[in-house]
């Protein structure tokens, strides 16, 4: 069928079959939905545009799609930074942002069932009430919803002692390839019946199916933390103090790095007070379970490790304000490498390799290697406590040479982080940016496993194409 054709199928036969003001055709706001953050990433030719508001929109959509043969890409908050929300040719891009309630408190089983498109600040917002937690928090918790952070298996600033997005879903309902509602998982604590499919589905990045529902464990109201400083001359000793902290059994329920770089490109976008002189920082946080002394201890514990490693200097503070203040400067990190390339040619290029934490000393190594041979500006921040790295690469976009040297950068430091036993990414998902590299990531076996999973949930390969499976 020609795009013509199947445009106006969509409108005749699709749209009425969707809730009011759900579908879209308007080429100015289809194409404003038809990108991530990623750079490098094609982003063209959807048709439409369906703003779910309901179960049976969605329902409804793959069930239009599968009879048309119809490319769909599930979206969330589009805040993803590898493509994998991106549009690709004759698709429906089908948007689940509107789907944004909370349907289900229950604070005796400590759970909550709400729609994907709820934002995670948002939820953390609403569980105060009843003196609950859901901990995931990535450095987009303001902006990026529950839905996107299930497809990608998202992290955070704390997930070095409370776990990431899998750590917590009892269940999904997901609709499938051919408009199939089903139930994955339980609400229950313990449930062993059938397969564990809900890691099938937690950062499959929508090719295997659209997650509407999500049910979540919650935890008590967190501690408030006792939290240190510690800054250093290099990110290598830095990095070695996080190994030593970690083999010795301590359990931080922060711990983040930030290079030199970082620091000064942070003061540079908001006057924080961060030390530019450190060539690295530390951050950390010990919440203790609750146990004053058992967070005090391991504060020590922590300036004990980095005197012992070289650091210039350790700080603590038991003040609120002080954590708080120090955790919103952590998150200034990407809002500041985005304002310092905007000025500075607009290329930046986001890493994202996690690694075992005794490898994070040769890993910066490399990093300095990689950026004195192409002659390009790195900065890296990393939830260090867990070995999941950040590097960005910053470039001239309208230079040819330089993007070509960033593009062998970034392929350099991937190649790099499995050499040294890591993987290409430990939450930003694969999306399109890195389609190419999972392939050398998994061995044969592993992704024969990968494509027969896709072909019996997806087999006429409608659910966003071009992404993870390409290669495989």
């Amino acid at each position: 069928m020609e795009p013509s054709d199947l445009t106006t199928s969509i409108r005749s036969e699709l749209g009425p079959l969707l809730s009011d003001g759900a579908l879209v055709t308007d080429p100015d706001v289809v194409g404003s939905h038809s990108r991530d953050q990623a750079l490098w990433c094609p982003d063209e030719g959807a048709l439409a545009l369906v703003r779910a508001r309901t179960i049976e929109d969605v329902q409804e959509t793959m069930r239009f799609a599968t009879r048309h043969r119809v490319p769909v890409v599930p979206q969330g908050a589009r805040t993803g930074l590898s493509g994998g929300a991106n549009a690709v040719p004759g698709c429906l891009l089908l948007s689940l942002e509107r789907m944004t309630r909370v349907l289900d408190v229950d604070a005796e089983e400590r759970t909550v069932t709400v729609e994907p498109g709820i934002i995670n600040q948002d939820l953390k917002d609403a569980l105060v009430e009843h003196g609950l937690s859901y901990p995931p928090d990535p450095g987009s918790v303001a902006i990026s919803s529950i839905g996107g952070n299930v497809a990608t298996n998202a992290g955070g600033l704390c997930c070095v002692k409370y776990g990431v997005t899998r750590d917590y879903v009892r269940q999904l309902r997901v609709v499938l390839a051919d408009g199939t509602l089903t139930t994955i998982g339980t609400t229950t604590a313990k449930g062993v019946a059938g397969l564990d499919l809900r890691g099938l589905f937690v950062g499959s990045e929508g090719t295997l199916g659209v997650v509407v529902e999500v049910t979540l464990r919650l935890v008590p109201a967190l501690p408030q933390p006792l939290t240190a400083v510690a800054t250093f001359a290099d990110l290598r000793h830095a990095a070695a103090a996080v190994a030593d902290l970690m083999a010795s059994g301590a359990q931080p329920s922060l711990l983040e790095s930030m290079d030199g770089t970082t620091l000064r490109m942070i003061n540079a976008y908001r006057d924080v007070g961060l030390d530019e002189d450190a060539g690295a920082m530390l951050l950390m946080q010990s919440d203790g379970s609750g146990n004053p002394q058992t967070a005090q201890a391991e504060v020590e514990a922590f300036a004990g490790f980095a005197e012992a490693n070289g650091s210039i200097d350790v700080v603590f503070s038991p003040d609120p304000a002080d954590s708080a203040a120090l955790v919103a400067a952590r998150r200034l990190a990407q809002v500041a490498y985005e304002h310092h390339a905007q000025s500075h040619g607009g290329g930046q290029l986001l890493d994202d390799v996690c690694l075992p934490r005794h490898r994070l000393p040769e890993f910066y190594d490399r990093l300095d290697e990689i950026a004195a041979e192409s002659g390009l500006t790195l900065a890296v921040v990393a939830h260090a406590g867990d070995g999941n790295t950040h590097p960005s690469i910053f470039f001239d976009a309208s230079d040819p040479e330089d993007v070509a040297r960033a593009d062998a950068a970034f392929d350099r430091i991937m190649e790099v982080g499995l050499a040294l036993g890591g993987t290409i990414t430990g939450e930003h998902g694969v999306g399109y940016l890195k389609r190419g590299w999972l392939a050398r990531e998994l061995d044969e076996g592993n992704r024969a496993v990968h494509r027969a999973v896709k072909a019996a949930l997806d087999p006429l390969g409608i659910l966003n194409p071009g992404k993870m499976f390409t290669d495989l």
